[in-house]
């Protein structure tokens, strides 16, 4: 729910790039482009919500080159294998990998992990393509994390409060550079 409005069923989804050879932390504020997109099917008051969410939980002030798309957004789980779509824009494929013990190798707690990637299982692609932001990926054989998870505004909040400590700590280590 955002406030008395239920979401249920419907989806909102990022894509972004950093610069090449920097990392996505090490580039934030400054990455190429982050693009929303919004499931089509949620009324308007929907679409509030979900706008108010994505620009809390994707990638909020990643890049100054942003958009916002409402697009139908599609997913389907089958066994081991999931498929994605945002509309025209993009699709992805992938599958869950097996692990040493049976079942897909779960990950938590993973370097840089918010309260959407706090654990996951591990996949591989099968095929991910998106044209877009002046962008035409088409690629196969990389690495897919599957999650799901409840969050609350409270939680969100707190990590997006240890996060601006961990980054200012990050800065002031790295210090002024010289010229």
């Amino acid at each position: 729910n955002y406030g008395k409005v239920k979401l249920d069923g419907l989806a909102i989804a990022s894509i972004g790039q950093s610069p090449e050879g920097q990392t996505m932390m090490e580039a934030f504020g400054n990455w190429n482009f982050a693009y929303n997109y919004i499931d089509e099917k949620a009324t308007p008051e929907q679409r509030k919500g979900l706008e108010a969410v994505a620009a809390k939980v994707l990638t909020p002030g990643a890049s100054k080159k942003t958009e916002t798309r409402y697009v139908p957004i599609t997913r389907k789980i089958e066994g081991k294998n999931h498929e994605i779509t945002l509309g025209q824009y993009g699709t992805f494929r992938g599958h869950l990998v097996e692990g040493g013990l049976g079942g897909a190798p779960k990950i938590a707690n993973p370097p840089g992990a918010d309260p959407l990637h706090h654990e996951y299982a591990q996949g591989r692609t099968s095929k991910m393509t998106y044209n877009d932001a002046d962008q035409k990926w088409s690629w196969d054989n990389s690495n897919y994390m599957f999650g799901t998870f409840t969050v609350d505004n409270v939680q969100y909040e707190k990590y997006a409060a240890g996060l601006a400590q961990k980054m200012a700590q990050m800065k002031d280590e790295k210090g002024p550079e010289k010229k």
